[in-house]
């Protein structure tokens, strides 16, 4: 039998192919899958046509769905779970050049029989749609943990795309109450203050702003913002170098955003300020903490979910997500 599966064919090429409904390997694991989210990386391999590895290149990593089959191997779980995907785990690199993706109705998961993380149970209680963010806001977890957040911190998150309001209900779950959105767009800023930070405009003055919402402190006879961390989740150049120009003593910055230009980068701040610049890329074992922050229940994740369109509307899903001014995280009905 045959079903859709949107793939990469080359630069701003991606299509909606019919391909076999794939059947598990006696250490393997076959997903019905529910819902998938539109990641920037996903409009990132597009522009690109993929990333040079298996052509076509499957799309879709941040996924929920149901067990339908499994391997003779595979003993940690049973038809009918609920379950999401990590998508990197036995190097599988689902919907990132790997040979599968995650906008179908079906998806093979590889090797579970050998690490059982690959797939990791969600209660009945959680919504899919709320357990289709499991993937970013483990990203963005994984950042804050880089970052050593803590209570008491006040942070700035720049940029207020998935991955910057992912980085929100992060740092809530760690006991941040401080919290400073910015970003050019009046649309996500407004969820960025659902989602419980005080907000920023991009185009305002930056220095002034945050030295008005988060306190001043003294750095060679400046002031500059008392800010103990920053998230750098837009991968533009300029926005690290205003960071790292703004930053007091002892400062951390966290890079979450991919940065797909060389930035400049000014030594003497760093030294003279005692910077601590950190890279955050992916997740370790952020995926069963995020699970337990979802079913508590105890941050409401729904203003992150903007929108919800059937795989038949995969284009026009693409040119939501890809729309600062109308859309946040867009999720995939892979059954529709």
């Amino acid at each position: 039998m045959k079903m859709p599966l949107v793939n990469v064919h080359g630069p701003d090429d991606v299509r909606i192919d019919q391909v076999d409904i794939p059947e598990p390997g006696d250490d393997d694991v076959l997903v019905k899958v529910s819902l998938c989210g539109i990641c920037g990386s996903d409009l990132g391999y597009i522009r690109m046509g993929g990333l040079g590895g298996t052509q076509p290149m499957p799309l879709g990593h941040e996924l929920v769905g149901t067990v339908a089959a499994l391997g003779e191997n595979v003993g940690s779980l049973s038809a009918g779970d609920r379950v999401v995907i990590n998508p990197m785990a036995n190097a599988n690199a689902i919907g990132n050049g790997g040979p599968e993706g995650g906008f179908a109705p079906f998806l093979q998961v590889r090797g579970v029989a050998r690490d059982p993380r690959a797939l990791l149970k969600v209660p009945d209680t959680l919504p899919s749609e709320h357990a289709a963010l499991v993937e970013p806001l483990s990203v963005a977890l994984h950042g804050c943990h880089k970052g050593q957040a803590k209570q008491g911190d006040r942070v700035v998150v720049f940029g207020a795309g998935p991955i910057g309001l992912s980085a929100i209900v992060a740092l809530r779950y760690l006991g941040v109450s401080d919290i400073v959105a910015v970003d050019l767009s009046e649309f996500r800023l407004s969820i960025a203050r659902q989602l419980g930070a005080t907000t920023i405009q991009a185009q305002t003055d930056l220095a002034a702003a945050l030295m008005e919402h988060q306190g001043r402190t003294d750095l060679m006879g400046m002031s500059v913002p008392n800010t103990d961390l920053y998230l750098e989740t837009t991968g533009a150049g300029p926005v690290f170098e205003q960071i790292t120009s703004l930053a007091k003593t002892g400062a951390r910055v966290v890079v979450l955003g991919l940065h797909k230009a060389p930035v400049s980068f000014d030594l003497v701040n760093l030294l003279m300020r005692e910077l601590v610049v950190t890279g955050s890329m992916a997740y370790d074992n952020e995926f069963s903490d995020v699970i337990s922050m979802l079913s508590r229940g105890d941050i409401d994740v729904s203003p992150l979910i903007s929108h919800c369109l059937p795989l038949s509307k995969f284009t026009e899903a693409l040119a939501l997500a890809g729309d600062i001014s109308t859309a946040a995280k867009v999720l995939i009905d892979c059954q529709q």
